[in-house]
Formats: structure tokens, sequence, C-alpha cells
């Protein structure tokens, strides 16, 4: 099963709230729009980058 790779869900980082669209997760301040970043329990990454931003308690 090397090399499989799953496909990305892009229409869960999305929520239409009436007429607007927002979006749930960060974008890559290094890559920009359009890459998002994975939420963690303690932190955000960027999986393209290498980008980390810890979050505060």
């Amino acid at each position: 099963m090397a090399g499989k790779k799953k496909a990305t869900q892009k229409w869960k980082y999305y929520e239409v709230k009436g007429d607007k669209v927002e979006r749930k997760k960060k974008f890559c301040p290094r890559c920009g729009p359009g890459i998002f970043m994975a939420e963690h329990k303690d932190r955000w990454s960027c999986g393209r980058c290498g980008y980390t931003e810890w979050k505060r308690k």
C-alpha cells in the first residue's frame, strides 16, 4: 500500500453562513492563500513547507 494517498476533503475547510463563505482553517503565512495549515492539539503546522505556530495557553 505504499504510495497511496488519502484524498483531502477540502469541502470540510469551509462553512457557509448566510451569503458569506468562511474558512475554518488558517492559511500558511509562508506559502500564501490556498495552502491550509493542519490543526493539532498544541500547534498549527503546514504540511507543505513545515512552518509551525504554537498555540498559547
